[in-house]
């Protein structure tokens, strides 16, 4: 079959799934779990904690660039397999760390093992192996691994909770390399076929920095970054805005548990966009959506059952984005350089992603309160509407 991998492993897309719900569960789920028993225990600051993380992120997208290049040139076995064991080598640093500096320095080591086994390899191993058929498996891929804080924050808390936050980091250490390092090296291919380069139908482009320096590419970077940026910081920030708009602290909690709710069924939902609708319009239609949810959020003060409602809204939006980011890339430019064209992509939408919680209480204080806050980046949001009706390669954009 064209653009279909024919040594795709069997059981590999359940590995896969299995993978990544344990990496996000314990690279990034257990940090937001276990900030207040290590400041605590340590008097380190949460917000210098909180720091640490996001400059772990912030490598995890530049790195990324060099991975993805890596996986266009040998088989993802090898590099996700050390991203395993870097990942589980930072969470040993973080549960033995003696002072901060060195459990800072832990999470900029995780974010080296973020950059190889967190989403952007898997899309593209997902992309050479299934091709034009891509969407379902991404989807079955971010359908599970969405359920990762479910899963991974209540272990997390209870190890905590018996053990104390170091003893625990030990475990979770364990848990990481009993499960993702046999994952990695016995269902991912050791190198791919040539059978895996295009999807049916796409045309043989330039090479990665053709495409990467296009106005095309650059604008669907602008795009999705700005529509990061908006979602990002607004979902996080959510209880402190329902505070503000008279919403009890209870409905608020309940509101933001929801959104994780509404990105699984986002998720779902993007499977049905697909059919019939072009990669630009999608990308259109979606960023649209999401600039509405957030002027929404911007300028409705209530009832509470209401801002529930577009809160969860704006959690399906942000469910289907992670699908756009997966498939926007090889929609236009076909899967030949995926995996660098899709580390560069990648790179700026992570960093706005990493930087967005703090951004969004920073602007808050500056402008004198979270609904204000909210205001401009629904006007960041529909920036990105603009700027997706331009992504289009004409005519080489592929289904």
């Amino acid at each position: 079959m064209t653009g279909v991998d024919r040594d795709r492993p069997r059981g590999g897309l359940t590995a896969m799934c299995v993978a990544q719900t344990t990496s996000w569960g314990l690279l990034y789920y257990s940090l937001p779990v276990a900030l207040v028993p290590i400041s605590q225990d340590t008097r380190w600051s949460v917000s210098g904690m909180t720091a640490a993380f996001s400059a772990g992120l912030i490598i995890s997208a530049f790195a990324g660039v060099q991975v993805g290049r890596a996986l266009d040139r040998t088989g993802p076995r090898l590099l996700m397999t050390v991203g395993s064991v870097i990942g589980v080598l930072a969470l040993l640093l973080v549960g033995l760390a003696p002072s901060f500096p060195v459990f800072a320095a832990a999470w900029m080591i995780a974010g080296f093992a973020q950059a190889a086994v967190f989403y952007q390899p898997a899309f593209v191993v997902i992309t050479r192996w299934y091709g034009p058929h891509r969407v379902r498996a991404l989807t079955t891929l971010t359908l599970v691994a969405g359920f990762a804080s479910t899963i991974f924050a209540p272990v997390t808390a209870v190890l905590i909770e018996g053990l104390g936050w170091r003893n625990a980091y030990l475990v979770l250490a364990g848990i990481l390399a009993l499960v993702t390092i046999p994952l990695h090296w016995f269902f991912l291919n050791a190198r791919w076929t040539s059978t895996s380069a295009q999807p049916a139908g796409a045309e043989p482009w330039q090479d990665a920095r053709t495409v990467s320096r296009s106005r095309p590419f650059r604008l669907l970077q602008a795009t999705m970054s700005l529509s990061t940026l908006a979602l990002y910081a607004v979902t996080f920030n959510l209880i402190a805005l329902f505070l503000e708009r008279g919403v009890s602290y209870q409905s608020a909690v309940v509101a933001f548990g929801l959104i994780g709710a509404g990105q699984v069924a986002g998720r779902v939902v993007y499977s049905t966009l697909t059919a019939g609708m072009s990669a630009v319009t999608r990308t259109v239609v979606l960023t649209a959506a999401g600039a509405a949810c957030v002027w929404a959020l911007a300028l409705v003060s209530g009832p509470p059952g209401l801002l529930v409602v577009v809160a969860v809204s704006t959690g399906m939006v942000r469910g289907c984005n992670t699908l756009l980011q997966a498939t926007a890339v090889s929609e236009r430019w076909g899967t030949r350089n995926f995996g660098a064209l899709q580390g560069a992509f990648a790179a700026p939408v992570t960093i706005v992603g990493a930087l967005a919680p703090a951004a969004g209480p920073a602007l808050a204080t500056v402008l004198g309160g979270y609904p204000a806050m909210v205001v401009v980046m629904a006007g960041l949001a529909t920036i990105g509407v603009i700027t997706a009706s331009r992504t289009s390669t004409s005519g080489h954009s592929t289904g």
